[in-house]
């Protein structure tokens, strides 16, 4: 294992569907910026002694070395983050925000105190964000639902008939869920699912078909459009880096 997959560690998380996640900067910057590609989720990152919300991605969004910062963070299953925060996810698309600006003052810096001074600044984060849905409750069944259908690779019309929702209903939903309509959502979901049949060792074509694209013209207009890129430079750049590339809401910085 090289020293940039040593650096970055997660596990499942205890909430449902949210992964934890911690980064340990070297000491020196790394080379060049990290391609963070959007997938439907968003982050909770405590960096630097504040706590920053990653909101959902429609576009490749660019770390660079500089503020590779050492962070423990999770990252929560789309439509899980509105409810935890009470923001709708559109406010925060394609943002990096301070909780300090979304919630009291007094409220954040008690929690980045907490988590400051804990042995396991990852393990306290998640702790606050299992308390903060046993308050709030957990998401919309019929969001989960969506989202789920979504991953799977079902149409839109079909995910909403599932649902119960007409088309207005899941678009206005999705919005406050997840930051964006059920169709970008759904081109995210493909494309990730796509890299990560090509991480598994699937040629292009084969993993284009699988995730649910046309044929590879498609998956390669998809990256162009989502990530900023082409397949062969995503890939090219992170061996170049001896990086696996990560979760793409592995975002370290603001």
């Amino acid at each position: 294992m090289d020293q940039e997959q040593q650096r970055y560690r997660e596990r499942p998380s205890r909430l449902p569907g949210a992964v934890v996640w911690t980064w340990d900067a070297p000491d020196r910057p790394p080379r060049k910026p990290r391609s963070v590609l959007p997938d439907g989720c968003m982050d909770l990152i405590w960096t630097g002694g504040r706590i920053v919300v990653a909101g959902p991605d429609t576009h490749a969004f660019q770390v660079e070395p500089q503020n590779r910062l050492s962070c423990a963070a999770i990252r929560l299953a789309p439509g899980t983050a509105p409810v935890l925060l009470g923001v709708p996810a559109c406010e925060l698309r394609d943002h990096r925000a301070d909780l300090a600006d979304l919630w009291p003052s007094a409220a954040v810096r008690r929690l980045t105190d907490r988590i400051d001074r804990a042995p396991d600044a990852a393990a306290a984060l998640e702790r606050f964000a299992l308390d903060r849905i046993a308050d709030t409750g957990p998401p919309d069944p019929r969001t989960v639902a969506v989202a789920e259908g979504l991953r799977r690779g079902r149409s839109v019309a079909a995910t909403a008939a599932e649902a119960g929702l007409g088309a207005r209903q899941l678009h206005r939903r999705s919005l406050a869920a997840f930051g964006y309509g059920p169709k970008t959502l759904a081109r995210i979901l493909r494309l990730q699912r796509a890299l990560e049949l090509i991480r598994a060792g699937l040629p292009y074509t084969e993993a284009a078909y699988a995730a649910g694209c046309t044929d590879q013209a498609h998956l390669a207009r998809e990256m162009r459009d989502l990530a900023g890129t082409t397949l062969g430079a995503y890939f090219a750049s992170a061996a170049a880096n001896s990086e696996t590339p990560q979760p793409s809401g592995s975002s370290t910085t603001a």
